[in-house]
């Protein structure tokens, strides 16, 4: 049993010895330490809100390319939707201008037409006149050389001037 209850000198040894670690600590390490501690737990503080504000900052700068790809796309499809009314526009223009032009054509080749048609009827109404007086002239001449076929003409003339 000796070896397990100490001696009264060992524990006053043990006692100063821990007191005097105690001081030596206290006035060289513990100060040092608690200061390391204190500035490491700053700088991870600093650390912590720095990130903070760089999520937010991140979270910022998200929402605005997110607002200004929106703006790009709605600029896009306004940009898109004016090319489409200005191309719709300038088709409906040359159509219609075309249509015009094509009936300005036509009623200018119905007007050549018609006045060809009617520079050939005369033409071909002149000819008809002129063979058909030929032809009268030469049966009248063959009529007129016997004078019992002028006079027979002359008595048909009078007997049809009287019907009438």
């Amino acid at each position: 049993m000796d070896l397990v209850t100490p001696n009264i000198g060992l524990v006053f040894w043990t006692t100063l010895c821990f007191a005097i670690l105690l001081w030596l600590l206290g006035k060289f390490a513990w100060k040092p330490i608690l200061a390391a501690i204190s500035e490491r737990e700053k700088s991870i503080e600093s650390a912590l809100s720095m990130a903070e504000a760089a999520k937010e900052e991140m979270a910022r700068l998200t929402n605005e390319n997110d607002e200004l790809l929106k703006q790009a796309r709605i600029e896009r499809d306004t940009i898109l939707r004016e090319a489409k009314q200005v191309k719709d526009q300038i088709i409906g223009e040359a159509k219609d201008a075309a249509n015009a032009e094509g009936n300005r054509i036509i009623e200018h080749a119905r007007i050549e037409i018609n006045n060809q048609k009617a520079l050939a009827i005369a033409e071909v109404k002149n000819q008809v006149a002129t063979l058909s007086i030929e032809i009268a002239e030469k049966i009248l001449r063959k009529q007129f050389e016997d004078q019992h076929k002028q006079d027979q003409l002359v008595a048909d003339l009078l007997k049809e001037v009287k019907l009438k």
